[in-house]
């Protein structure tokens, strides 16, 4: 089920929210862990065993870290907790891409390739088992209750707001109000507003972008003016499909009565790509640096010890994305100069490049990076990149050109433009406001009734995270 689909809008978002405010606090908890299972299991009711097997592992993990915390059988407990959850994960998005990988290598003795598994990959999976494995972790580190009721831990899981592709929510951040969840009216109504930002975001800016984007990496030899648009098309579409997507489930967290972190802070607006990866997917990168950075040893194993540690990461977290070696590389290439500005000193907002050449040279490496997010594999990739330094011609083809319609070349440039509109002075970027202010409803509340026709309209488009 996607946000914007029909179903969700008109038939299970209003019976759930109607069903969640009639039921006393104490019962609410309880329903959204059923709502939140018929969410998931609309696209595919044999997935949800693998989800529910996730968090009755997690659940069991937890309570055994905690009686056996300190002592040798809670270290065992973690490990196992931790190593189920890992193995579950590996086992459906990467089992192919091992075969593969290894059938390169037969193939090239002469040795005949095993079958691929073809198994199916569930959706949101590297999400839910992401919080999951933090869950487990922080029974450990004394950061969640050793007595959280098993309702709560598996409501925790599968809240369906943020279920699918984030943001990553640490179970401490909204444990007080699992066992009673309070709507608060300001709340909600902040909550509908942000939900109706996300939606047009993702309906009237993603989505319109997307065709440019899909064209130009489709082409066998892009030429150098196809290669840019496609690329700057496909960054608008991924900056605006995946924050969209954070802001409606935020929006949705606020209208049940929970607070999720912000997930992103205008991340092409970056001076270094340090900045930006504390401004891009922030709940991933913070996940990055609890659970896996700093336990291999941050930067308290010297300089050496920071460069491996910051590579193992990226290399990590771009596996994370996706079972193909172009991920591989790109978080190899952000690695690389993640250490590349550590050797030069760059902390927090200090500018990688001198003057406005900060944020442009930090938004180029970025769109070098979003070739090989995008591209199908390293021939792709390569041949995008030989289009945009103008290996195969200059101008627009016939190939193209039938995709560049006028609303998507003008939403193309109002997404860039407003991918680098300063935050107005003295906006922090969490937004805590409740209170909403007429003229920014009056201007959201048509663009999201347009936005509704649209995706009415028009085929349904999944957020590009829920392959993730």
């Amino acid at each position: 089920m996607v946000f914007t689909s029909t179903v969700f809008l008109f038939l299970f978002l209003p019976v759930f929210l109607a069903g969640y405010a009639l039921l006393p606090p104490q019962r609410r908890t309880l329903a959204i862990l059923v709502g939140s299972y018929a969410f998931y299991a609309w696209w595919r009711p044999d997935f949800a065993l693998v989800f529910a097997l996730s968090s009755l592992l997690a659940i069991a993990a937890g309570r055994a870290v905690a009686r056996g915390r300190g002592t040798p059988s809670g270290r065992r407990a973690l490990a196992w907790g931790v190593g189920a959850q890992l193995a579950t994960l590996a086992y459906f998005k990467y089992a192919d891409f091992g075969v593969a990988s290894l059938n390169a290598l037969l193939d090239g003795v002469g040795v005949r390739p095993l079958p691929l598994l073809e198994v199916v990959l569930p959706i949101g999976i590297s999400f839910y088992v992401f919080q999951a494995i933090s869950y487990v972790v922080d029974v450990a580190r004394r950061d969640a209750p050793d007595d959280a009721r098993a309702v709560d831990v598996a409501a925790y899981i599968a809240l369906f707001p943020q279920l699918i592709a984030g943001p990553i929510v640490r179970y401490k951040t909204i444990a007080d109000r699992l066992a009673a969840p309070i709507i608060d009216r300001a709340a909600f109504a902040a909550g509908a507003e942000r939900f109706m930002l996300g939606f047009v975001k993702k309906v009237l800016i993603a989505d319109a972008v997307a065709p440019i984007a899909d064209g130009a990496f489709a082409l066998a030899a892009p030429s150098a003016a196809e290669a840019w648009l496609g690329l700057l098309a496909f960054a608008v579409q991924l900056l605006f499909d995946f924050s969209g997507y954070s802001d409606m489930a935020i929006g949705l967290g606020r209208m049940l009565g929970f607070r999720f972190p912000e997930n992103f802070d205008r991340p092409y607006q970056a001076r270094s790509i340090t900045e930006f990866w504390r401004r891009w997917h922030i709940s991933l990168s913070t996940w990055l640096r609890d659970y896996l950075y700093v336990p291999l040893g941050g930067n308290r194993r010297g300089p050496l010890g920071t460069y491996r540690n910051l590579a193992l990461v990226m290399l990590l977290g771009g596996l994370w994305h996706g079972a193909a070696w172009t991920f591989v590389l790109w978080g190899a290439w952000h690695g690389a100069w993640l250490i590349a500005e550590r050797l030069r000193g760059v902390r927090g907002d200090r500018p990688a490049w001198p003057g406005a050449f900060g944020t442009v040279g930090t938004f180029a490496v970025v769109l070098f990076g979003w070739v090989l997010f995008r591209a199908e594999g390293l021939p792709a990739a390569l041949a995008m990149l030989g289009g945009l330094v103008g290996a195969h011609g200059f101008p627009v083809t016939g190939e193209l050109a039938w995709q560049l319609e006028p609303r998507a070349l003008a939403t193309l440039a109002i997404g860039l433009a407003l991918a680098f509109v300063p935050r107005p002075s003295g906006q922090p970027a969490t937004r805590p406001r409740l209170a909403l202010a007429a003229p920014r409803v009056a201007l959201l509340v048509p663009l999201f009734v347009l936005g509704v026709g649209r995706a009415l309209a028009d085929t349904a488009s999944p957020f590009l995270y829920f392959r993730f």
